[in-house]
């Protein structure tokens, strides 16, 4: 996977971000619809951890294979 196809899932997973809190009732975040949001929200922001140490993971292999 390329580096560039890494951020545009980071961008893809950001986005899912801003549509669901839109979705989130801040009222009453542990209602229905709320929650699954929140869910959204959670694995967006795991998918974004795991694609940046994926990144970072690539750098460092780059910088082995020069040397």
């Amino acid at each position: 996977m390329s580096k560039t196809l890494s951020f545009i899932f980071i961008a893809i997973a950001v986005a899912l971000i801003a549509y669901n809190v839109t979705m989130v009732d801040f009222s009453d975040p542990f209602e229905k619809d709320s929650t699954i949001a929140l869910i959204g929200i959670m694995a967006s922001l795991c998918a974004i951890i795991l694609l940046l140490v994926f990144v970072t993971s690539k750098k460092i292999q780059d910088k082995i294979n020069k040397n």
